[in-house]
C-alpha cells in the first residue's frame, strides 16, 4: 500500500489508495483544537461581557447591540476565508502545493482589500448605521455604542487577516498554530480589559480598545509564521502580491455565497433584535446574555463542523466523494454528542454566570428561563441544521445552503419572530427562540434531504 505523507507545522495530511484518508485519531487530532479555539475564544467574550456588565446598566446591552452589527462584516471576511478553505484544501488533496500557495495568497489579499473598504465605508457611515438600526433604544445605551462601535471598526483589517491567515493553516491541516495565537491574543484581551475598565476606567471604549489591539496582533502574528519556509503553504513577500484572476474568481464564487448567506442571516438577526430592542433594557440585557450562553453551548459543535470543512475539502480533492459523505454522516454524529454535554453544563453553569455578570434579578430569570428551553430543543434539531451543511459547502454546494440558508431565515425565523411580536403582542425575547427553534427544525429537514441526494457532491471547485 502506498502513502505519501507531508508532515509540516505539526499537520500529518496522509494520502492513501485503499484506506480511508483520516482516522479517527486524526480526525480528534483536527477538530479538537478547533473546538478548543472556539471555546476559548467563546469563554473570553463571555469574561469580556462579565467585566462591562459591571460598567453601568447600559455597557453590556451597548457591546452586544454593536456585536451583532460587528458580526455582520466579520461574516463577510468568513466568507472570504470559507472559499479559501475550500480552494487550498482541495488543492491540498489533489498534491498540487504550488496552487495552494497561489489561492493563499489571494486569499490574503482579497480580505485585506475588502477589510479596508468596510472600514472606510463604516466610519463614513457609523451614526446613520446606529440609527438606522437601534434608532429607539435609550439615549444614553447609544451613547456607549456609538463610542464601541468607532474603536472596533478599526479593527476591522485585523479580524479579516486572522480570519483568512486561520484559515490557509486549517485547509492544510494545522488547526494547532490558530489555537495557540487565539489563547494568547485572547488573554491579552482580557488583560487589556482589566486594565482599561478598572484601573483607568474607560468603560466600553476600554473594552473596545482591548478587542481592536488583541485582533491587530493576532493578524501580524499569524502572518508571521505564514512566512515561515517550513510551513506546507508560505507567503512570502507580500509587497509583490498581485491579483490573479482565476483564483480570485474562484475563491469568491465559493465565498460570495456563503457570504450573502451570513450576511443576510445576521441582517435577519438584526431585524429581530431590533424588535427586542423595543421591550426596554430588561429584556435586551437578558437577551444578550442569553445568546452568549447559546453561542457558548454550541461552540464544540461549530468546531467539529469548521474542522469537517477540512476533511470534506482535502477529500473531495482526491475524488473520493463516498467518503466525504461518510465523515459528513460520522462528524454530525460526533457534533451531536459534544453539543448535547455542552448545553447541559452550560445550562447548569447558568445561575452563577448571571450572578458574576451582575444582572439584576428580572434580567437573569428572563435569560435562565430562555436558556432551559434552548436546552430541551437545540440538542432535537441543531446539528442536521447545520453540521452537514460545512461538509457540503467543502464539496462546492455553496448556492443551496445560501438559498436555504436566507429562506428559512427570512419566511420562518423572521416571519415567526415578528408576527409573534407585533401581531400577537407577545413582547418577550423567548418570541425570537421560538421563532429560531422553528427555523433549526425546517433547515434540518431539508439539508438530510440533500445530503442523502448526492447531488452535493457533483460539483466542479478546481
Amino acid at each position: 500500500m502506498r502513502k505519501k505523507a507531508y508532515c509540516e507545522a505539526g499537520a500529518d495530511i496522509f494520502f492513501m489508495d485503499n484506506k480511508r484518508l483520516f482516522s479517527n485519531k486524526q480526525l480528534l487530532m483536527l477538530i479538537l483544537p478547533v473546538i478548543a479555539e472556539q471555546f476559548l475564544t467563546s469563554l473570553m467574550g463571555l469574561a469580556d461581557s462579565m467585566m462591562v456588565s459591571n460598567v453601568n446598566d447600559y455597557a453590556l446591552g451597548a457591546v452586544q447591540l454593536v456585536d451583532s452589527i460587528n458580526i455582520l462584516v466579520i461574516q463577510a471576511f468568513a466568507a472570504i476565508a470559507t472559499g479559501g478553505v475550500v480552494i487550498c484544501s482541495h488543492y491540498i488533496g489533489q498534491q498540487n502545493l504550488k496552487r495552494a500557495k497561489e489561492a493563499a495568497e489571494q486569499v490574503s489579499l482579497s480580505a485585506f482589500l475588502l477589510s479596508l473598504f468596510i472600514t472606510v465605508f463604516c466610519i463614513v457611515l457609523k451614526n446613520p448605521i446606529l440609527d438606522l438600526t437601534f434608532g429607539r433604544v435609550e439615549e444614553a445605551l447609544m451613547a456607549e455604542a456609538r463610542i464601541y462601535f468607532f474603536i472596533t471598526i478599526l479593527s476591522f483589517p485585523g479580524i479579516a487577516l486572522y480570519s483568512a491567515g486561520s484559515a490557509i493553516y486549517r485547509a492544510q491541516g494545522n488547526t494547532r498554530l490558530p489555537l495557540v495565537i487565539s489563547i494568547a491574543c485572547n488573554c491579552i484581551n482580557i488583560a487589556g480589559n482589566a486594565v482599561f475598565i478598572f484601573v483607568f476606567n474607560m468603560g466600553v471604549a476600554g473594552a473596545a480598545l482591548a478587542t481592536l489591539i488583541s485582533r491587530w496582533l493576532s493578524a501580524l502574528v499569524v502572518y508571521a509564521f505564514l512566512r515561515r519556509r517550513s510551513e506546507l503553504i508560505n507567503i512570502r513577500d507580500y509587497r509583490r502580491l498581485r491579483t490573479d484572476p482565476y483564483l480570485v474568481r474562484k475563491v469568491l464564487g465559493l465565498g460570495i455565497p456563503n457570504g450573502i448567506e451570513n450576511s443576510m442571516f445576521q441582517f435577519g438577526k438584526l431585524v429581530i433584535q431590533s424588535a427586542v430592542s423595543a421591550m426596554g433594557t430588561i429584556a435586551i440585557t437578558a437577551q444578550a446574555m442569553t445568546n452568549i450562553m447559546e453561542n457558548l453551548n454550541g461552540i464544540a459543535a461549530v468546531g467539529v463542523g469548521i474542522g469537517l470543512m477540512t476533511v470534506a475539502g482535502q477529500t473531495m480533492g482526491a475524488g473520493r466523494k463516498k467518503e466525504a459523505a461518510y465523515y459528513i454522516r460520522k462528524l454530525s454524529i460526533w457534533a451531536e454528542v459534544f453539543l448535547t454535554a455542552s448545553c447541559i453544563l452550560v445550562f447548569l453553569a447558568g445561575g452563577r454566570i448571571t450572578a458574576i455578570a451582575g444582572m439584576n434579578s428580572e434580567s437573569a430569570k428572563l435569560c435562565m428561563y430562555m436558556v432551559g428551553w434552548i436546552t430541551i430543543i437545540k440538542p432535537l434539531f441543531w446539528v442536521p441544521s447545520f453540521v452537514p451543511a460545512y461538509g457540503m459547502r467543502a464539496a462546492g454546494d455553496v448556492r443551496f445552503s445560501m438559498l436555504l440558508s436566507i429562506s428559512t431565515m427570512w419566511f420562518v425565523r423572521v416571519g415567526i419572530t415578528l408576527t409573534l411580536v407585533y401581531f400577537f403582542h407577545y413582547m418577550s425575547p423567548m418570541a425570537v427562540w421560538i421563532g429560531m427553534f422553528s427555523d433549526w427544525f425546517v433547515r434540518g429537514v431539508f439539508y438530510t434531504i440533500r445530503l442523502r441526494s448526492m447531488k452535493w457532491a457533483g460539483h466542479r471547485v478546481t
